[in-house]
């Protein structure tokens, strides 16, 4: 295997040009996604870092791909501002690059959406080694084809991403978290739907199976902290019909917990992560599949998003079985490195004309 660490935007150009099977490596946070075959050239990108813009006044910066989220996060709250959608692994290195292109959002994009969401502009070099822009450096940019959305969840299929622009938003002051206890599927769905479709101002809502059938839900809210007790008092109020306890989180213990959930430590080592779309209503018939398994399971973004962590001796094709039979599209995040994709995505004809329009000797593995 080949490794080539570029460390300008030409050098990455160049870089393509001579390859001709190429995998691309920022942080190295999801080895799942980054690890290189023989045969393949790794495009190692951890030297094309920095902040190249950025404009608090205008809640928007631009930095380059391999900058890790860390020192994004780190700049931004000087200024009281942050990336809701909640990026994944920041501690264990995360870059921008690979945020983009994994589209790994946390249990926080549940107020304002996604990684699509929020990056507005792109810079990316193409298999034939030409430098791409789309999008731009302000919020209202409506010109061209939206390459910043397409690249989000390519996964380095379509192009090198060198150059990305945020939008941000200022950063709530305080946060609480309430934890509402649910003996039954059922009841733990209702009261998810009903949160769902409430009027409650929601930074997070997951729902999380526990021992013997029962189960949680874990919301988190944010804002001026003279107020959120009362708010909590009322999400209590509104969850107590179907509920069997609570508690509450706050200050210190609070936030530990939503960067432990953050950095996904609750996978244990070994264990292939994968991460599948899927809506409320689908979650009984998962839960039917794997519930009597050692299937660790976690329904994040008010259960449109499930995170599946199955022992290092599943085979594959298991894991490939069950979610084709429920209809579900899987990516492994973590894992053995292998083909990323578990199940065929729908809109493969699109992706197949795109692929050709942008990587038409198919350097991009």
């Amino acid at each position: 295997m080949t490794v080539l660490q570029p460390t300008t935007i030409p050098e990455v150009q160049d870089a393509v040009r001579r390859a001709e099977r190429i995998r691309v490596r920022g942080g190295g946070s999801k080895p799942a996604l980054s690890a290189a075959a023989d045969g393949v050239t790794l495009l190692d990108l951890a030297a094309l870092r920095g902040m190249r813009e950025y404009e608090p006044e205008e809640f928007v910066f631009t930095a380059l791909a391999a900058t890790p989220v860390a020192e994004i996060e780190a700049l931004l709250a000087t200024h009281g501002q942050y990336l809701p959608f909640d990026p994944l692994l920041v501690d264990r290195g995360a870059t921008l690059g690979g945020v983009v292109a994994a589209n790994t959002a946390g249990s926080g994009r549940f107020r304002y959406g996604g990684v699509r969401d929020f990056v507005i502009g792109v810079r990316f070099v193409d298999g034939q080694g030409n430098l791409v822009r789309g999008g731009g450096k302000v919020v209202k940019n409506a010109a061209g084809f939206d390459l910043p959305k397409l690249m989000v969840g390519s996964l380095g299929r379509l192009g090198v991403l060198v150059e990305l622009s945020f939008k941000v938003f200022p950063r709530p002051a305080a946060y609480a978290s309430l934890v509402a206890h649910f003996a039954h599927l059922r009841t733990a769905l209702d009261a998810l739907y009903r949160l769902n479709t409430s009027a409650f101002d929601l930074e997070a809502l997951d729902l999380e199976p526990a021992a013997e059938g029962a189960l949680a839900l874990r919301l988190r809210i944010g804002g001026p902290a003279d107020v959120l007790s009362l708010r909590l008092d009322r999400l209590q109020a509104f969850l107590a019909p179907g509920a069997v306890g609570f508690a509450r989180l706050e200050g210190e213990e609070e936030a530990r917990f939503w960067r432990a959930r953050r950095e996904l430590t609750w996978v244990p080592a070994g264990h292939w992560l994968v991460k599948a779309p899927l809506t409320p209503a689908r979650i009984p018939a998962l839960e039917e599949r794997v519930a009597a398994t050692d299937v660790m399971r976690l329904y994040s973004v008010g259960g449109n998003l499930a995170w599946l962590a199955w022992p290092p001796t599943t085979p594959r094709a298991a894991v490939q079985t069950t979610l084709t039979e429920l209809g579900l599209t899987g990516m492994v995040l973590m894992g053995p490195p292998a083909e990323p994709l578990l199940t065929p995505l729908p809109g493969a004809e699109f992706y197949r004309r795109v692929k050709q329009a942008l990587d038409p000797d198919g350097r991009f593995v």
